[in-house]
């Protein structure tokens, strides 16, 4: 079945069965590699999106369900100001050390972001309630959520 949406900004399609996760077809058939797998049960945020302005974890969404729709990945995220201003303020609050999990923290982060660009830390920690880290703590991320907001003032 021939599935047509926009990704990254580019209008795509694929040829793909509709409950195909759609992780499985933006890493094999667009090659976006900073979508991960982990859990596979939608549990640890390393699959995250943007869907239609909300965060989804791509492992729960069949890719029939995305026809029309409007995905935002990480690769198309990293080249803006936004994500410049985020991965500072990762660097800066020492929130990252493997790596794995950042790209589905930024996009949970930027999805609260839009939403809302003053979040409290409960508003922050419910934010990325989604995501698992193993290695860096989540005191130091929310750190670099509230670091981020304030660099980048008028930018969400």
């Amino acid at each position: 079945m021939k599935i047509s949406f926009r990704l990254n900004g580019e209008d795509v399609s694929v040829e793909a069965e509709p409950t195909m996760r759609l992780l499985d077809v933006l890493r094999e058939d667009f090659g976006l590699i900073g979508v991960k797998e982990a859990c596979g049960e939608g549990e640890c945020g390393a699959c995250a999106v943007i869907l239609n302005g909300r965060l989804v974890h791509s492992c729960l969404v069949p890719v029939g369900a995305v026809e029309g729709a409007d995905i935002l990945t990480i690769e198309g995220y990293r080249g803006s100001k936004k994500h410049q201003v985020l991965m500072e303020a990762f660097a800066e609050a020492g929130a990252v050390q493997c790596g794995f999990c950042t790209p589905g923290f930024i996009m949970a982060i930027e999805a609260l972001l839009r939403r809302n660009p003053h979040p409290s830390d409960d508003e922050i920690r419910e934010a990325i309630s989604g995501n698992l880290c193993r290695c860096t703590g989540y005191d130091m991320i929310v750190d670099a959520v509230k670091l981020a907001a304030k660099k980048g003032e008028g930018l969400w």
